[in-house]
Formats: C-alpha cells, structure tokens, sequence
C-alpha cells in the first residue's frame, strides 16, 4: 500500500519542517525522473513511481543521519501502513543487495542494521526497486545530472563508491532505457 501523490506531499512538506534541507529537492527530482520513466512503460504505474520517488528518503525527517535515514524511513512507513514505499525506504541505497556496500557511516544500533539486513535478505527486487535505485542515481537537489557524476560526486565526499555498485547502477539505466525504447535522460527532457 502507498499513499496517493496528496497525501505524499503532505508526509513531505511535514518532514521538511522537522529536518528541511536539499533532500527535499533531490526527493522532488527523484519522483519527477521515476513518475516520466515508469509512464513509459506499460506495466508500471506512474502515479505509484511518483509517490515512491518523492518518499524514498522520507527517514530524513527524523535528522542529518546516513543510514539512520533508511531505517527511520522503514519504520515510519511501515507503522503508517505504507508497505510499499518502506520496501523502498529500505531498497533505494541497494542496488545490490549488500548492506556492507552502503557509502556513509553506519549511525544506527546493531539491531536496527539487521532489521534491514534481514528485510533486504528476503526481498526480491521488482521494477520499482530498480527504478527508484536509478532515479535516486541521477536526480540531485540541482536537477537530473548523468550518473557518472552524480556517482563521481559521491565518491569524491566519500573516499570510496564500490565498483561492482558503479557498474550496476549503469545496468540499470542501460535496462530502463532498453525497456523505454530510448535512453532514460531523453525521457526527462521531453516537456
């Protein structure tokens, strides 16, 4: 279950006046860039791709944290009811299924790693894990940049961005673009 895109900008528009900073923006971005691809294809749904877009990162109202954010996200969605988008919550830093591929510090308790260990553990990835990894991958607070950058940015505030993780984002860009019929940038500049 997810919320509709009302209801999703109200959970947003609150959780930036607890914590307001540029992942708002980049949230917008990202639900802008997953609700034009998903709209390509015909069996996604564009207004679901939007909400979880705009909520990936919704565990950032709860403070400046790195994966603090993904389990706060989990949690709240999850006791909100919103299944579908704590999936996501706990997908969208995981192109590949490895918690020990995160980039950022591991600011939560031994417990609340594993809970997301163990959630992810259980998955299997659908299109819209996948999309919103992709998204997430190429929308910034300034708008949609190529992933190269994007990745390039992260690994020059981080020291490190995993290879076989740089390669599996670009298969995912390479996958959506093959499903759209044409490369995913020139469906997000079509106005």
């Amino acid at each position: 279950m997810f919320p509709d895109r009302a209801e999703a900008k109200k959970l947003l528009a609150d959780a930036e006046l607890h914590n307001p900073g540029a992942w708002v923006r980049h949230s917008e971005v990202v639900a802008f860039c997953a609700e034009r691809i998903a709209g390509e294809c015909p069996d996604m749904d564009a207004e679901k791709a939007f909400v979880l877009g705009l909520l990936h990162d919704i565990g950032r109202k709860f403070g400046v944290k790195h994966f603090g954010h993904i389990y706060d996200g989990y949690r709240y969605m999850t006791e909100l009811g919103y299944d579908e988008v704590a999936r996501i919550c706990a997908s969208h830093s995981f192109s590949i299924q490895r918690i020990e591929d995160y980039i950022g510090n591991f600011d939560v308790t031994k417990e609340q790693q594993k809970v997301i260990e163990d959630y992810l553990g259980q998955l299997v990835y659908d299109d819209y894990d996948r999309l919103i990894q992709l998204c997430d991958a190429i929308g910034s607070a300034e708008g949609v940049v190529s992933m190269e950058e994007r990745m390039g940015d992260v690994k020059r505030r981080y020291g490190a961005f995993p290879q076989d993780k740089w390669d599996k984002n670009l298969q995912l860009k390479d996958y959506f673009s093959e499903k759209i019929g044409r490369d995913v940038y020139s469906a997000l500049q079509d106005s």
